[in-house]
C-alpha cells in the first residue's frame, strides 16, 4: 500500500513528466535552430550590405555555380572547340509547358539562391524574350516578365540591385544586371520563351546571351523560398540594401583610429603606415600621388600590405585602385578615384595583431605620397580571413586573331589568379592597352574550384563578365561593376574593367584558378594585366 499513488496524483505526476519532456524537446529544437540558421531573402539582403561579409568564411557552406549560354562545343582544353565563340542561344533543353515552348536556362534540385543575373540581346527579336522562374518543383512561376525589364530595368528592385549599363548606350547594346537574391528551398528552374528562337545545327537565332550565378547549398540546408509577394512586401528591406550599396564610406572617425603618412619619395624609397592592437580592421585606405609623370607614378608606385606579418598585397597603385595608368574618375563599393585626386579603397581588412601598408616608389622620378588609413572595431574569430590582392602582367602579348581576319584562331587562356588553401574570391579588374582598331575581349572567363577539371563558371565574353555588353566603350560605374576607361575597346587605347563580388563571392577549400581567354579579333600585340581581390585564411598564399 505504501507504493500506491492515487489516480489524480498519478495523472498529475505523469503530466509533469510530459510537460518537462516537452520543454526539453522544445529547448533542444531551439538550440538546434540556433546552430542551423535559415537562409532567407532578408538575410541575404543583410549579408550583401554588411561590411564584414567577405572577411569571414561562409558559416553555411555553398558552391557558386554559373549557368550560361556559352558555346557547347567547348568540352575540354584539348578539344577544337575550347575557344568556340558562338556563346548565345544555348540552353539546357527545350520543353512544352501548357502549350508554350520554353527553353531551360537553369535547373537544379538543390536548395540555393540566384545571386547575380546578367543578360544581353542581339536585336529586337531577342529583346522580346519572356522569363519564368519556377521554384521547388511547383508548376506556377514565382517570377515572370519580359527579360530586359525583369533583369535590368527595375521591375523587381531599384538601382543598383537592377541596372543596365552603360546608361549612355542604346538599350539594345546594354548589359542587364540583377543582383537581387532569389532564394529557394528545394530547387529552381528558369526558362525563356521567345517565338523567334530557331536552333539548327547550322544556325542559332536570335542572339540571346545570359550568365546566371547561383549559390547551391548542401541538401538539408534550411532555405526559405521567395514567393510572388516577397518583392512587393519587402520593399523597405530592398530599399535599405540598395541604399547601403550606394552609400559612400563614413570617414567621420575618432582621430585615434586614423593613421597617415606624407612623404616625398625619391626613386627606390618607401613610406609606411602601421597599426597594431587587437579587435581592429582597416576600413578605408586612401592615397594621393604627385609627380611630373602621373602615368609612371600610377604604374610604378607599388602598394604592399602586411597583415600579422604576412605580405598579402603587392600591386601597382593604378591597378589596385582601378583607375589604370591615367587618372579616371569613378566610384564603386570597394574602390574609387575622386575628382580631387584621392584614390580610395573600402575593402575591410582585419588583422589579429598588426598591419603595415607601404608605398614603394619603383619609378625613376621623385613622387609625392599622401596616404591614410582609418581603423574600425572588428572581432577576429576562427572564420576570419586576411585581405589579399595580386597582380599579373602580360606585356607585349601576341594575340592570335580570328581566322576570319587573317589570324590563326589559336587563342590562349591567361591566368588571373591561382590561389591555394581556404578562402573567398571577391573580384578582379583588367587593364588593357589595345593597339588595333578591333575588339580585344571576346574571351570567356573560366573559374575552377578545388581541382575541377571543367570550370564551374564558364562565361560568354569579357564584357559580359564585367556587366556590360557588345564591347561598348561608354563609361559607367556601379557599386559592383565599372568601366572607368573604354577608349581601347574598338581602337588603340586603354580600357579598364572591374567586377566585385559579395553574394556571388566564390568560396574554396583547397584551390581556386581564374583564367580569362585572350580572344582578340585581330593578330596584334597588346599589354594586358589583371588584379585579383580575395580573402585567405591566415598562412595561405597566392
Amino acid at each position: 500500500m505504501d507504493n500506491f499513488i492515487p489516480k489524480a496524483r498519478q495523472m498529475k505526476k505523469t503530466g509533469s513528466i510530459c510537460t518537462l519532456m516537452a520543454l526539453l524537446a522544445a529547448a533542444m529544437l531551439a538550440s538546434s535552430c540556433r546552430h542551423e540558421p535559415v537562409i532567407t531573402f532578408r538575410s541575404l539582403l543583410k549579408e550583401m550590405a554588411a561590411d564584414e561579409t567577405l572577411t569571414r568564411y561562409p558559416s553555411t557552406a555553398y558552391r557558386l555555380v554559373q549557368y550560361s549560354s556559352y558555346d557547347r562545343r567547348s568540352v575540354n582544353p584539348d578539344s577544337a572547340g575550347w575557344f568556340a565563340n558562338n556563346d548565345y542561344t544555348h540552353f539546357i533543353r527545350e520543353e512544352i509547358n501548357e502549350g508554350r515552348r520554353e527553353f531551360v536556362m537553369l535547373e537544379t534540385e538543390e536548395p540555393g539562391a540566384i545571386v547575380r543575373w546578367w543578360m544581353t540581346f542581339g536585336n529586337a527579336n531577342a529583346l522580346n524574350s519572356y522569363i519564368r522562374v519556377y521554384l521547388d518543383g511547383k508548376p506556377e512561376p514565382v517570377i515572370e516578365g519580359m527579360a530586359p525589364k525583369l533583369v535590368g530595368e527595375g521591375v523587381l528592385a531599384p538601382d543598383p540591385l537592377s541596372t543596365s549599363v552603360s546608361p549612355l548606350t542604346e538599350p539594345q547594346r546594354r548589359g542587364y544586371n540583377l543582383y537581387l537574391p532569389i532564394p529557394f528551398s528545394a530547387g529552381c528552374k528558369i526558362t525563356l520563351e521567345n517565338d523567334s528562337v530557331l536552333i539548327t545545327p547550322q544556325r542559332r537565332t536570335p542572339s540571346i546571351y545570359y550568365n546566371i550565378d547561383a549559390r547551391l547549398y548542401a541538401k538539408g540546408t534550411k532555405v526559405e523560398s521567395v514567393t510572388g509577394r516577397t518583392f512587393s512586401e519587402d520593399t523597405l528591406a530592398i530599399s535599405q540594401c540598395a541604399s547601403d550599396l550606394l552609400t559612400v564610406s563614413d570617414t567621420s572617425t575618432d582621430e585615434k583610429m586614423k593613421r597617415s603618412a606624407e612623404a616625398v619619395c625619391p626613386p627606390g624609397a618607401e613610406t609606411s603606415i602601421m597599426a597594431s592592437g587587437h579587435g581592429l580592421a582597416v576600413k578605408e585606405f586612401t592615397l594621393t600621388l604627385g609627380g611630373e609623370d602621373m602615368a609612371s607614378a600610377l604604374k610604378g608606385t607599388i602598394i604592399r600590405m602586411y597583415f600579422d606579418g604576412a605580405n598579402t598585397v603587392e600591386v601597382p597603385a593604378g591597378n589596385f585602385f582601378g583607375t589604370g595608368y591615367s587618372y579616371n574618375i569613378y566610384h564603386t563599393r570597394f574602390t574609387s578615384a575622386d575628382p580631387d585626386g584621392i584614390m580610395s579603397s573600402s575593402w575591410l581588412m582585419p588583422f589579429r595583431d598588426s598591419c603595415r601598408i607601404s608605398i614603394f616608389n619603383s619609378t625613376e622620378d621623385t613622387i609625392g605620397v599622401n596616404a591614410r588609413i582609418i581603423l574600425a572595431p572588428y572581432k577576429w574569430t576562427a572564420s576570419s580571413m586576411h585581405f589579399g590582392s595580386s597582380w599579373k602582367e602580360y606585356p607585349a602579348l601576341e594575340t592570335a586573331g580570328s581566322e576570319h581576319t587573317g589570324g590563326t584562331g589559336l587563342h590562349t587562356d591567361l591566368n588571373i589568379a591561382d590561389l591555394k588553401g581556404r578562402g573567398l574570391y571577391a573580384g578582379d579588374a583588367v587593364l588593357v592597352f589595345n593597339t588595333a582598331d578591333a575588339w580585344w575581349g571576346e574571351g570567356d572567363e573560366k573559374i575552377y574550384i578545388d581541382g575541377e577539371t571543367f570550370p564551374s563558371s564558364f562565361g560568354t565574353g569579357t564584357e559580359d563578365y564585367y556587366g556590360y555588353a557588345w564591347c561598348r566603350p561608354e563609361l559607367f560605374d556601379h557599386p559592383l561593376i565599372a568601366q572607368p576607361s573604354g577608349s581601347g575597346n574598338f581602337h588603340p587605347g586603354m580600357s579598364v574593367n572591374m567586377r566585385y563580388r559579395i553574394l556571388d563571392a566564390i568560396p574554396f577549400q583547397e584551390s581556386l584558378r581564374v583564367d580569362l581567354e585572350m580572344w582578340h579579333w585581330v593578330k596584334t600585340t597588346i599589354d594586358f594585366s589583371a588584379t585579383a581581390y580575395y580573402y585567405l585564411a591566415p598562412g595561405l598564399s597566392d
